[in-house]
C-alpha cells in the first residue's frame, strides 16, 4: 500500500502516459500469445481504480482501452488471414495446437458471435480473432462484433475498479444500516440464483414428473366406472370441458388458463382498492414500512435505486419500446408488436385513470418530489406490462431450457427491483407498488392472450434472412438503447426534495399529545397496539436527553449495521457484554423510535439487558421544552436464536429506569399518572406483558 501511495503522485503528474498504458494493455491483451504474459485485464482494472480516485478521466480511459482492444483484435485477425493455416498446423510461440483447437471449437459452436463472447473467456480471447481471420470471416461482421466486444470488455474491467475505488470513500456508510440492507438484498439475490440453477438442472424433470402424475390421475379418473356413468349422462358438459382443456387450439387450454389468471388478478386488484378506500390494515402498514425503509437509506444505495427507477421512466420506456419494435420487425416476429404496444398503452391509461380517481397523496419522506398522485405506481405497472411482455416473448421463442429459465429470473428480478426502488426512494407506498403490479399484470395477460391468438391463427413466419446481419443489427439496437439510457441517467437531475416544515405545537399539558387512544401505545408493523407508553420526558434538546440517560448509566444503542450485528451475534453466542448492542425497531405513531437506550443486566451479557425506546414528538411545552415519549422493557433471554424474549413485568422495568433517572440529579420534577386501564396483553412476537397502565411525566433540568 505504501508503494501505491508513492506511485500515485507520479501517475497524476504524467496522467497522459496512463492513458497510453491502458491503450497498450488493451491492445496486447489479445495480440497473438502476448496476452498470456501481459495481464491487460488486470492493468485496465487498476487504471479504472485510479480513475475512481480522480487521477484519470473515466470517459477518456474508456476510449483509449476500447480503441486499443479493437486494434489488438484486428492485428490477430490480419495474422490469421495471412498465416493462420500454418499457425493452426504447427502452433506459434506460446500458442499450441490444443489452444487453437479449443478456440476453433468455440468458434464453430457460436459462429460470428464468438468474436464478442470470446472476449470474455480466458485462454480463448487471445486466439478467437486469429481463428476468424483464418476461416476468412467477412470483415464487416467481424468489425461489428469486434467493436461490441471491445466496448463490453472495457466496461467489464474498468467499471469494477472505478466503483471499488469510489466505494472506499463511503465504506463507513456501507457498514451501517445501508450495509445491513445491502447484505440482505444480496442474500435474496443469492437465493434466486440458487433457485435458477436448480430449475435449469432439475426443472424439466420436475415438470415432466408433474405432467406424468397428471396423466396418471386423469387416466384413473376417466376409467372409473362411476365417472364413465356420470359422463354418459352429461355428455354436453364433458364435451365442453374437453374443449376448454384442449392444448391444440387457442380457445382450449390457453384461453382457459389466461382467463382464470385474468379473473384472479382483477379480484386481487379489486381487493387492494377496497383496502385503500376503507383505510384497512394495509394502509397502516404502508406508513410504517415507508418509515422503516427510510432509516436504511444511504447515498450509494439511493443512487443505485435511482438508476433502477429510471428504467420505468416514460422516456426510457419509449426508447426501449422503439428498439424492441425494430428488433421484432427485423426478425419477422411482427405478430408480437401490437400486443406489446397494447400492453404499454393500456397499462398507462389504466394507471392514469386510477391516479385521477383515487387522488392518493404520496409519502412525505420521499427522496425527491413527484408531482402526480400515488396509487397505483406507474413504474410498477409499466415494469410488469413492458418488461414482463419481453420476458414472455423470450420464454415463448427460446428453444433452450436454460435460456427460458434465465429469461424468467432476469425479468422477474428486474420487475421486483423497479417496484422496490419506488419504496426505497420513498415516492410510493407498498400498496401503490402492489396495485401497480396487479394493474400491469392485467394488461400483460390481455397482451399475452392476443399474442397467443395470433400464434394459433396465423401461418408460420417466413425465413428471416441472413442471420449474421440480423444479429449484428440486434446487438447494435440493444447497445444504442442502453447507451441512451446511460446518457439519460447521467444527465437527469434529481429534483430537490422540499421537506415540509415540521409544525411544532405548544401545549400546556404534555399528556394532551395523546389525541387518540392509539397514541398511548407502541405499535406493531401493521399498527396493532402493543405495550402502553411508560414515560413522557421533557428535555431542552436531543443532546440533553442523551446526557440524562448517560448520567443514569444507560448507553445509546448502536445502529443496526453489519459490523454491529456480527459483534452482537458473537457476544450473544459467548454470553459477553455489549453495552451498545443494536435494537430491533419499534413503532409509535407509525414512526420508528428515534433513540434506543440500554443498560446491562446483572448477568452482564447481551442475552439479558434493560431497554428503553423513545420517540421525539412535534410538541413543545410553554417554556420551550421538547416532549419525548417512550417505553421501557427488559430482555430476559434469547428466543428463536434471533430476537429477545421480553419479561412480562414491564412495570418493574419502568420503576427501574425511573430510579436510575432520579439518581442523576438532572430531574427538575416528576409525577406519576394513569395513562390507560390495567392491561394484560402481548407484543408482536407473542411475549405476554401486564401493567397497571401508569406512566411517569418527567421534566429534565435545562
Amino acid at each position: 500500500m505504501h508503494f501505491i501511495s508513492l506511485l500515485l503522485p507520479a501517475i497524476e503528474h504524467f496522467h497522459i502516459i496512463g492513458y497510453w498504458i491502458a491503450f497498450f494493455a488493451a491492445m496486447l491483451e489479445t495480440v497473438l500469445g502476448v496476452g498470456w504474459i501481459i495481464p491487460g485485464s488486470t492493468i485496465v482494472l487498476f487504471m479504472g481504480a485510479l480513475a475512481g480516485r480522480g487521477y484519470f478521466d473515466l470517459g477518456d480511459l474508456f476510449w483509449f482501452a476500447i480503441i486499443g482492444a479493437i486494434i489488438g483484435d484486428n492485428i490477430n485477425y490480419y495474422v490469421g488471414k495471412k498465416y493462420g493455416t500454418k499457425i493452426i498446423a504447427k502452433g506459434f510461440w506460446f500458442v499450441k495446437p490444443h489452444h487453437i483447437k479449443k478456440a476453433e471449437d468455440f468458434f464453430n459452436n457460436h459462429g460470428a458471435k464468438s468474436v464478442f463472447f470470446g472476449r470474455f473467456v480466458p485462454s480463448i480471447k487471445e486466439i478467437i480473432p486469429l481463428i476468424a481471420g483464418t476461416l476468412n470471416m467477412k470483415r464487416a461482421p467481424f468489425m461489428v462484433w469486434n467493436v461490441l466486444g471491445a466496448i463490453g470488455w472495457s466496461l467489464a474491467w474498468i467499471l469494477p475498479g472505478f466503483f471499488f475505488a469510489q466505494s472506499l470513500d463511503i465504506a463507513k456508510t456501507w457498514l451501517t444500516r445501508a450495509g445491513l440492507f445491502l447484505t440482505v438484498l444480496l442474500a435474496v439475490f443469492a437465493i434466486f440464483y440458487i433457485l435458477k440453477i436448480v430449475f435449469i438442472k432439475k426443472g424439466r424433470q420436475f415438470f415432466s414428473f408433474l405432467y406424468s402424475l397428471w396423466l396418471s390421475v386423469k387416466r384413473a379418473v376417466t376409467e372409473n366406472p362411476e365417472v364413465k356413468k356420470f359422463a354418459g349422462k352429461h355428455k354436453a358438459f364433458f364435451r365442453f370441458t374437453r374443449r376448454r382443456l384442449d392444448r391444440n387450439e387457442f380457445y382450449g387450454l390457453p384461453l382457459t388458463l389466461l382467463s382464470l389468471t385474468l379473473i384472479y388478478a382483477l379480484s386481487l386488484f379489486g381487493g387492494i382498492i377496497e383496502d385503500i378506500i376503507n383505510s384497512d390494515i394495509i394502509v397502516s402498514a404502508d406508513i410504517r414500512v415507508a418509515n422503516l425503509l427510510a432509516i436504511f437509506r444511504s447515498a450509494g444505495l439511493t443512487k443505485f435505486f435511482f438508476w433502477v427507477t429510471l428504467l420505468g421512466k416514460w422516456q426510457i420506456i419509449m426508447i426501449f419500446t422503439a428498439a424492441a419494435v425494430l428488433i421484432l420487425w427485423l426478425w419477422k416476429k411482427r405478430l408480437y408488436i401490437s400486443p406489446l404496444l397494447l400492453s404499454i398503452a393500456g397499462s398507462e391509461i389504466f394507471t392514469s385513470i386510477g391516479k385521477l380517481v383515487f387522488h392518493r397523496v404520496r409519502p412525505d419522506i420521499a427522496v425527491y418530489p413527484e408531482n402526480y398522485f400515488s396509487f397505483p405506481s406507474g413504474h410498477a405497472t409499466i415494469a410488469v406490462a413492458f418488461y414482463g411482455f419481453l420476458t414472455y416473448f423470450l420464454i415463448r421463442n427460446a428453444k433452450q431450457w436454460n435460456i427460458k429459465i434465465n429469461a424468467f429470473f432476469a425479468g422477474f428480478i428486474l420487475i421486483i427491483l423497479i417496484g422496490f426502488s419506488r419504496l426505497y426512494l420513498g415516492v410510493h407506498y407498498a400498496s401503490d407498488v402492489w396495485g401497480g403490479y396487479l394493474a400491469g399484470a392485467i394488461w400483460l395477460i390481455i397482451a399475452i392472450s392476443l399474442s397467443e391468438y395470433f400464434s394459433y391463427n396465423k401461418p408460420a413466419n417466413a425465413a428471416v434472412g441472413p442471420v449474421i446481419k440480423k444479429h449484428a443489427a440486434t446487438g447494435g439496437l440493444i447497445f444504442i438503447s442502453i447507451g441512451l439510457y446511460v446518457i439519460f441517467a447521467l444527465n437527469y437531475k434529481i429534483p430537490a426534495s422540499i421537506l415540509p416544515e415540521e409544525k411544532q405545537i405548544i401545549i400546556s399539558d404534555p399528556a394532551a399529545i395523546f389525541s387518540s387512544d392509539q397514541l398511548k401505545y407502541t405499535e406493531t408493523l401493521l399498527g396493532n397496539k402493543q405495550e402502553p407508553l411508560s414515560f413522557i420526558i421533557i428535555a431542552e434538546n436531543d443532546q440533553r436527553l442523551i446526557e440524562l440517560f448517560q448520567q443514569a448509566g444507560w448507553s445509546l444503542a448502536d445502529s443496526a449495521g453489519i459490523s454491529d450485528l456480527v459483534e452482537l451475534a458473537k457476544d450473544a453466542l459467548w454470553k459477553r457484554p455489549y453495552s451498545k448492542a443494536p435494537m430491533t425497531p419499534d413503532f409509535w405513531n407509525a414512526g420508528v423510535h428515534d433513540f434506543g437506550f440500554e443498560k446491562a443486566a446483572e448477568s452482564n451479557n447481551v442475552r439479558a439487558r434493560h431497554h428503553a425506546r423513545f420517540w421525539k414528538t412535534s410538541y413543545l411545552t410553554e417554556n420551550g421544552g421538547i416532549i419525548y415519549v417512550g417505553a421501557a422493557s427488559f430482555d430476559s433471554s434469547i428466543k428463536w436464536g434471533v430476537t429477545h424474549r421480553i419479561d412480562p413485568g414491564i412495570d418493574t422495568e419502568r420503576e427501574f429506569l425511573y430510579n436510575d433517572l432520579q439518581k442523576t440529579g438532572m430531574i427538575a420534577n416528576a409525577e406519576k399518572r394513569q395513562l390507560v386501564d390495567p392491561k394484560l396483553g402481548s407484543n408482536f412476537s407473542g411475549d405476554l406483558f401486564f401493567t397497571d397502565g401508569k406512566m411517569y411525566l418527567i421534566s429534565a433540568i435545562k
